[in-house]
């Protein structure tokens, strides 16, 4: 088979279409051909040697994508080749065929593409918890989010306004901002300005009932964007890492600091596949809308890392087998 491999950390140049043993079918695994690839930045941190990898090179990046179950584990029950099936959290996906846990497989409804899924998994299923769990967003609540014109950006504040809340972002260049205030924010501040001022002014003073803040270095500006009793949900590090918090300051505001990550949240196949179907049920119903995916075939690989790369992206970037 053909994958996306690289041998030695670096630049998008590492990275090479290379013919590669098929991975070999193991007990509780399905063998998935892929239809679309998901591109995330922490593809790029891995491809830079941020984060470690396990094994020795060729190094296969890609933990999201979506295809058609070629081969199931005898061990395996309610699979079967032939389903539509997509996934989140499988490493080496940027080859055409992907060995994947059985619990990890999520089977797509009719109506929802191969792109859609790989489009929308690991991001549409982090909004999900965000807006659930780490803070019920409810109607006529005041939302400030980060980087709204980003992946995970643009499905939140869709799904805050689904559920009947004021959603304010913030972005870092004007085309930017358009793509966010067409997703649905009611209004849309520039980073480079003094978007905290803003904030509260459009708020009347009071600040926002909760912030999703994804950027990191931020943080304290996302304090004071929010009102007395307000929350910040801390769920990335985009921008670099927080300033230690003060816990007097959380004492004397009342405010409320939390901490987001998807894996702590889908931890068995049944709430993968039940939060899985909550996802595609907004899709399908309306609630949710995908910006059509930017997409490279498999080959490119590396000019979609250099896409990504460049922050000029506001939607996701899929690769094609």
């Amino acid at each position: 088979m053909k994958a996306l491999v690289f041998h030695t950390f670096g630049g998008p140049e590492v990275l090479a279409l290379q013919e590669i043993p098929e991975p070999v079918l193991q007990a509780g695994t399905v063998k998935v051909r892929t239809r679309a690839i998901g591109l995330n930045y922490a593809d790029i941190y891995r491809r830079r040697g941020n984060y470690h990898l396990v094994g020795e090179p060729p190094y296969i990046l890609g933990y999201e994508g979506a295809g058609v179950v070629e081969e199931v584990a005898p061990d395996v029950e309610g699979i079967q080749a032939g389903d539509r099936v997509g996934f989140a959290d499988v490493p080496h996906a940027n080859a055409e065929l992907v060995l994947v846990p059985a619990d990890r497989v999520i089977k797509l409804p009719e109506g929802i593409r191969y792109e859609d899924a790989a489009a929308v998994l690991l991001q549409g299923l982090t909004a999900q918890y965000l807006v659930n769990d780490s803070y019920a967003v409810k109607q006529g609540d005041e939302v400030l989010v980060h980087a709204a014109a980003g992946g995970v950006g643009q499905l939140l504040l869709q799904l805050c306004k689904a559920r009947g809340a004021k959603v304010v972002g913030l972005t870092s260049s004007p085309e930017k901002r358009d793509a966010a205030l067409a997703a649905g924010a009611d209004e849309v501040f520039l980073y480079n300005t003094d978007w905290v001022s803003g904030v509260l002014n459009w708020s009347a003073g009071a600040g926002m009932d909760v912030a999703y803040d994804s950027v990191g270095s931020t943080l304290m500006d996302s304090f004071n964007a929010v009102r007395i009793k307000g929350t910040v949900v801390f769920f990335g590090m985009a921008g670099g890492d927080p300033a230690p918090i003060d816990p007097r300051m959380l004492m004397d505001t009342s405010k409320t600091l939390t901490g987001g990550d998807l894996w702590n949240h889908i931890t068995s196949a049944e709430e993968r596949s039940k939060r899985g179907n909550a996802l595609f049920s907004d899709m399908l119903e309306g609630r949710l809308r995908l910006s059509e995916p930017r997409t490279f075939s498999l080959a490119d690989g590396a000019e979609a890392h250099r896409y990504l790369e460049s922050r000029a992206s506001t939607g996701k970037i899929l690769l094609i087998p």
